[in-house]
């Protein structure tokens, strides 16, 4: 266009830059049109460029940014993947012109992130990324013009990158940025290294300068009624810009034009081009195109919003027009500062509030992506409920008239109970809420920590605890495994002597890492092991994970342990997988903990106050969990891919201890492999854990049989294992909001201590012994119940007569948790689940104390139980303690029957005597079983019809 205004700059010698990047814009050929009909020669982006295109043009980035969260992608890498494909996209669509210019001109700025402005050696590193990232000679890295960005600045030019220096507004800090370039040529050229394919150019702002200087003399000009001085104040408006601009130009050109800057320019070197930012028209009473047309001038760059170049090409007036009037500029200068407004001043303040608004639009940028994030969350499950469905909506419907989930994070107790006691104890219960943003905070800590333990030699890490203190670590060490390098990580949650020597013999203890944790200090498994292992290796080799002011805290001071890790009080063991209690041990995994945090914060965000319940991925698995209870479907059978099964272990304790009190709860079933779709009461509600898009067939096919009979399916997707930091939440959140719905207040135990009560009656030795009901030289039979019992299959029979339709068989084995005794353990569930049709769950002793044991006794009467306990093949002692780990054991195993006894509850106890295996039990269930009934003879039948016609 032989007219066009814009075309006109370019032969100027100015370069226009489009301020603006979008997707849309470059694969429309909208970008290519402006480089071809109105000469735009580069582009430059930022996170609020990058904002408004994603938030404005959501179809944008629709498809690209849905398989990034698919991937489980985070929100700031999603924006750097999607900012740098279209800062790639951008420069492919100028290369033209960087060819043609001969790398002059082309160029598509990027924007290192604004929350590490502050860190010189990070910000050095992420501009190194970024520009290997976009892989493009024309692209360019902007870096701010801060006291750390300066000596970064410097090394990235040195380095041989391409460098736009933003956030400069005064003169002296453009001098300085000039002085940067030429000093990192200087040191390339003294290394015999190119100069000539180097640029950078200095983002000089303008308008804001006039916006605050315009508002300083109009503070002036209400202060005064001196005419005069009002006509020279008012005189001022909008001069203040263009007159400091003008004044950097000149210093250009005095510091490119020859002296130090010559011996390079023989060499290639380029001048670092001034580029005016910030142009558009901000005061409606200005020209909209004034900061074009008296800012042109050769070897300068403007860079335009699609309305300024708009405007431009319908009215620019193109001449050389910098140097233009620049006595009246130094004048304007001076009168400012005649009139009180201090230019100084004006651009100090303008880069204050520059730098303090820096992250802004960065995190206005997450925000965006985030809340995408979260809309997909509310898509990643679904429920088919059949009959149950009307009643679900209702109470979704009446969560979200309540405000339950504004409720939770409003920390209110009265949600749950309104009795003082419990008030008081719910109280301190919800730490849990926060906390994943709180941990955020160390990550570097506890990533440090675990290099430290890294490089110090250790062979192994045994982690001493129970119930919240070992599980969630549990599932994260059987889901990722141990990092290549790192310690192995084993876990002692057993009082069995077996077990722990078979641990024992495992690990050198000098080189071994002892995980002491517990919340209360006080455990007594967890004090054992420490007793048990103190003497064995030195005090460094010892941590603590505990809540302030506890007996362990103070045990471990004593003792010098080497470090020591207090816990948020606020936060009871089931819902504390999210702290230091279950990232210490999976940091030591070697396990990226920032991103199982980053999953958990954004199913966090899904469940805020203001999410409403139907989408609120939490509150609407709370609703569907405590609607189905209502109705008698209370048994959350557990379904999963297998890369994900050991989740089942964390999420049982979270929901058998929250909600098993008051005769009311859930219960969990987990490790129950699928049945027949006719071997399931009506109590039922089926929840599928699916990894990945991959479905099991075999799932598939049983979970859509079951579900055309009525049971309810829950299936919910986790796109990749770091998911499971996410589940972690919104299972915490779910039993919460269930918990309300149901009754019953989801953060006390009151039933755990019982047991614990009476297992120190029975070390005291004041237990009463139970006599067997029947014994021969393999095992010994107990019952709470009167029942028969000539044989062991006789008790067993009659035991098992006792459990009624909606029953639940809890197998409660106080023995070694080998692979051999699990073998055991599900060939009698699955035989009893098909034999009965009752859900069965299995819980090694005394772990299962910390986590089903609650159930048992606070829960439903719906609880039928199968102990087995065992002579000890071994036994260890406990130094300091009268009893040993053998002693233990039993007495932990006798002062649960006697909780469960004392509540009535329906138990058979099985011993096994020295010699027995459990799978000499299972092979006796099995037969009982699984054993066929004999077809009744032809004599038995004739005296059968003879006796019936006699009673006729």
């Amino acid at each position: 266009m032989a007219n066009n205004p814009l075309i006109e700059l370019k032969q100027l010698g100015q370069s226009v830059w489009l301020d603006n990047i979008r997707r849309g814009h470059i694969l429309s050929g909208g970008l290519k049109k402006l480089i071809d009909e109105d000469g735009i020669s580069g582009e430059t982006s930022n996170p609020s460029i990058f904002e408004k295109a994603i938030a404005g043009n959501a179809a944008d980035y629709a498809d690209a940014m849905g398989k990034l969260i698919e991937k489980g992608k985070t929100a700031f890498e999603i924006a750097d993947e999607l900012s740098i494909e279209d800062v790639r996209m951008a420069c492919d669509v100028f290369r033209p012109v960087y060819d043609s210019t001969n790398g002059g001109d082309g160029f598509v700025s990027i924007e290192v992130s604004p929350m590490i402005a502050h860190d010189t050696a990070k910000t050095i590193s992420e501009a190194k990324r970024l520009f290997k990232a976009v892989n493009r000679p024309n692209v360019m890295v902007k870096i701010p013009g801060t006291p750390e960005g300066l000596p970064a600045i410097e090394e990235c030019l040195y380095s041989g990158l391409n460098i736009n220096i933003t956030l400069l507004f005064s003169v002296k800090a453009y001098e300085e940025v000039a002085w940067a370039y030429i000093r990192a040529l200087e040191r390339r050229m003294a290394e015999d290294k190119p100069i000539d394919r180097i640029a950078s150019v200095a983002s000089f702002f303008v308008s804001r300068i006039d916006t605050l200087a315009d508002k300083l003399l109009q503070d002036k000009l209400r202060a005064t009624n001196d005419p005069a001085l009002k006509a020279k104040i008012e005189a001022l408006g909008g001069k203040a810009a263009i007159a400091n601009a003008k004044m950097a130009y000149q210093l250009f050109k005095n510091i490119f034009g020859d002296g130090r800057f010559a011996p390079l320019q023989t060499k290639g070197a380029r001048v670092q081009r001034p580029l005016w930012a910030s142009t558009s028209t901000k005061n409606p009473n200005y020209p909209d195109t004034l900061y074009v047309d008296t800012l042109i001038a050769p070897n300068t760059i403007n860079t335009l919003p699609m309305e300024t170049i708009d405007a431009y090409r319908d009215h620019g007036q193109p001449h050389l027009s910098i140097e233009e009037n620049m006595d009246e500029a130094r004048r304007h200068l001076q009168e400012l500062e005649e009139v009180g407004v201090s230019l100084d001043q004006v651009t100090q303040q303008v880069l204050d509030e520059g730098i303090a608004k820096f992250e802004e639009p960065f995190l206005k940028l997450l925000g965006t992506i985030d809340a995408k994030i979260i809309e997909a969350m509310s898509h990643r499950h679904t429920a088919q409920l059949g009959d149950y469905a009307n009643a679900l909506n209702e109470n979704i419907a009446a969560s979200e008239q309540n405000g339950v989930a504004n409720r939770i994070w409003k920390k209110d107790p009265t949600l749950w109970k309104t009795e003082p006691e419990h008030v008081n104890e719910i109280s301190i219960r919800l730490g849990w809420l926060n906390v994943a943003a709180d941990m955020r905070k160390h990550v570097g800590e506890l990533t440090a920590f675990a290099n430290e333990i890294k490089k110090a030699g250790y062979k192994s890490v045994v982690l001493c605890g129970m119930g919240g203190s070992s599980l969630g670590v549990e599932t994260c060490r059987d889901v990722w495994g141990i990092a290549p390098g790192y310690p192995e990580l084993h876990i002692l949650d057993t009082t069995d002597p077996v077990a722990v020597r078979s641990l024992e013999r495992k690990i050198d203890p000098k080189k071994t890492l002892f995980v002491i944790s517990s919340k209360s200090g006080s455990t007594t498994e967890t004090l054992s092991y420490y007793k048990y292992f103190t003497e064995k290796a030195p005090a460094e080799n010892f941590i603590a994970i505990t809540d302030p002011g506890s007996g362990l805290q103070k045990l471990a001071e004593e003792k010098n342990f080497r470090r020591v890790f207090e816990n948020p009080s606020d936060i009871g063991g089931r819902y504390s997988v999210l702290s230091y209690f279950g990232l210490v041990p999976t940091a030591l995994m070697g396990i990226n903990i920032d991103k199982l945090l980053e999953r958990a914060l954004q199913m966090m965000c899904a469940c805020a106050a203001e999410i409403p319940a139907e989408h609120n991925p939490g509150e609407w698995l709370g609703v569907v969990l405590g609607t189905l209870a209502q109705k008698g479907r209370d048994k959350i059978t557990f379904i999963t891919s297998k890369d994900i099964e050991p989740f089942g272990a964390w999420v049982e304790q979270l929901i058998a201890e929250s909600t098993g009190k008051e005769g009311k709860g859930l219960v969990p079933v987990d490790g129950e492999p699928l049945g027949k779709p006719d071997s399931y009461e009506a109590d039922r509600v089926f929840v599928y854990l699916q990894l990945g898009k991959k479905k099991d067939p075999a799932v598939k096919k049983s979970l859509s049989s079951l579900e055309k009979i009525g049971h309810p399916i829950i299936r919910l997707h986790l796109r990749d294992p770091y998911d499971t930091g996410a589940e972690f939440f919104r299972w915490e959140f779910a039993i919460a909001v269930a918990g309300a719905l149901i009754g019953i207040d989801a953060f006390d135990q009151p039933n755990v201590e019982d047991a614990k009560k009476n297992t120190r009656t029975v070390l005291a030795g004041q237990a009463a012994t139970a006599q067997p009901l029947w014994e021969n030289k393999q095992f010994a039979v107990y019952s709470t119940q009167n029942i028969a019992a000539k044989n062991l299959r006789d008790a067993l029979k009659s035991y098992l007569k006792l459990a009624q339709p909606n029953d639940y068989l809890a197998f409660m084995a106080y023995v070694e948790p080998s692979n051999a005794n699990r073998t055991a353990l599900k060939a009698m569930r699955i035989a009893a689940h098909n034999k009965f049709r009752v859900a069965t769950t299995v819980g090694f002793g005394p772990r299962f104390l910390h986590s089903t044991g609650q159930l048992h006794k606070g829960g439903a009467n719906n609880f039928i139980g199968l102990q087995i306990t065992a002579d000890n093949a071994v036994d260890l002692p406990i130094p300091g303690e009268a009893f040993t780990f053998g002693t233990l054991i039993q007495a932990q195993a006798a002062g649960d029957w006697q909780s469960l006894a004392t509540r009535d509850r329906r138990v058979l106890r099985v011993h096994l005597k020295r010699g027995t295996k459990l799978i000499d039990l299972a092979k006796e269930m099995n037969k009982l079983l699984l054993a066929k009934p004999k077809a009744p003879s032809v004599k038995r039948l004739v005296k059968k019809v003879k006796l019936a016609k006699r009673k006729k």
